[in-house]
């Protein structure tokens, strides 16, 4: 009987674990948005400097996230630094290329893994 409590007890636990990562996850991904709407109230209101840190801080909080540097690939064009907005498109579009590739049917959910490569029928 303790040994059954014991068990249920250390399942329980690593339970709670995973809860609390899940948690942090979608914290993070509640902050992430918020900056980046934060960033778009900004941009709307013509102030391209707080916008830019909006979307970089967005950035820093969620790292695989193309509409934080999109955003910023926006605001810094509108601050006339170009080479830095090319840069922050270019991986806009990365992030977003990956994410469709990670989405697209026969991947399974495998994310961070590379697409399952499907053979046509062999003719017999």
């Amino acid at each position: 009987m303790l040994l059954a409590l014991l068990v249920v007890a250390a399942g329980g636990s690593s339970c709670g674990r995973r809860a609390s990562r899940e948690q942090l996850e979608a914290a993070r991904q509640a902050r992430a948005q918020k900056l980046i709407e934060s960033g778009n109230e900004a941009y709307r209101m013509g102030d391209y400097r707080l916008a830019a840190r909006r979307y970089a801080a967005a950035a820093v909080v969620k790292q695989n996230d193309p509409a934080a540097y999109f955003g910023m690939g926006m605001a810094l064009s509108k601050l006339g630094r170009d080479e830095e907005a090319r840069a922050a498109y270019a991986h806009a579009r990365e992030l977003a290329r990956r994410q469709a590739v990670l989405d697209w049917p026969g991947t399974r959910g495998r994310r961070g893994s590379e697409p399952e490569t499907v053979h046509a029928p062999r003719s017999p």
